[in-house]
């Protein structure tokens, strides 16, 4: 499909059409979730769609959800097209849409908070350290740098927002709203979840320097691992060979598109709320091939695409 792709519309029930995401009923146990390439940054959704960027999320996600099921069983069923259809085949006539960038799944009851993990000092873990000298709550040896190596990757949970920014919460306040049993078990299967992918993506010349995840719970009370994972957009990856401590980093997401629109805030000709500006081409350009180059290193498989 060699034309990006900002919505998907389905002859199915839609239940929900997130930032990128469209997830659809399929029956009572099993959801479609199809990724378009819509990108979004400062919390705004561009008009110009990303191509190739859905299916570097769904073809990665999947890739580490077979990758990572020894660690935490998760909701993957499949996300190949064929096997797709073959469950489904009212969607024969979308399977161009379908290939690469749409995953079956169990459905599962969402845990109201992000799990995220840190193993390096950056973003909102970066400026909480600076005031106050904490991350989650927590202390940390005084004077770290920007971009800091952590001594053991850190449990930093946050709200899910649907608008604006997730708020990072301290493990205190997820037990207290869940109960300790299943914040234990969320902060156990993120700190392994995160060291697996960790280490697994060092191999390949990526540092995973920090990543959030989502759970959720099967009819019979089983965590799984659900939504993506290790993907550009819910993780920060940073090319190993360049990295210096003390400055922030390069990163294989969307950062050309971060830095144009934080050019255009400094010289006063955005204010960061919609209408979004238009994009320049090579700005789309640059950030698609941000994905397909973290893809391409994690993976060493060529991305799957409609012919």
């Amino acid at each position: 499909m060699k034309t990006a792709i900002v919505e998907s519309r389905l002859p199915l029930p839609l239940l929900r059409r997130g930032k990128v995401r469209e997830l659809y009923a399929v029956d009572g146990d099993t959801l479609l979730v199809v990724a378009s390439d819509r990108v979004s940054a400062f919390d705004v959704v561009m008009r110009e769609a990303v191509p190739h960027k859905g299916s570097v999320l769904t073809q990665l996600s999947a890739f580490w959800f077979r990758r990572l099921a020894e660690v935490i069983p998760n909701h993957l069923i499949t996300a190949d097209a064929d096997a797709i259809l073959e469950r489904v085949p009212l969607l024969e006539g979308e399977r161009e849409l379908l290939v690469g960038r749409a995953m079956l799944v169990r459905r599962a009851t969402p845990i109201p908070f992000e799990c995220v993990v840190r193993g390096y000092l950056a973003g909102s873990a970066w400026a909480e350290y600076r005031q106050s000298g904490t991350l989650a709550g927590e202390p940390l040896p005084p004077d770290l740098r920007e971009s800091a190596r952590l001594e053991s990757p850190i449990f930093s949970p946050a709200t899910k927002a649907e608008t604006g920014h997730d708020e990072n919460v301290t493990f205190g306040h997820v037990a207290a709203a869940l109960g300790h049993l299943l914040a234990e078990r969320l902060k156990r299967a993120s700190l392994a979840v995160y060291s697996a992918g960790r280490a697994y993506a060092a191999e390949r010349g990526i540092i995973i320097a920090d990543t959030k995840f989502e759970f959720g719970t099967a009819p019979d009370g089983t965590l799984l691992l659900i939504d993506e994972v290790l993907t550009p957009d819910s993780s920060r990856f940073w090319p190993a060979d360049g990295y210096t401590p003390g400055k922030g980093q390069p990163s294989y997401d969307k950062q050309p598109l971060r830095d144009y629109l934080a050019g255009l805030k400094q010289a006063g000709r955005w204010n960061g709320n919609p209408p979004p500006p238009p994009l320049p081409a090579d700005v789309v350009a640059a950030t698609s091939a941000r994905y397909l180059g973290a893809y391409r290193l994690l993976t060493g498989a060529p991305l799957e695409t409609a012919r």
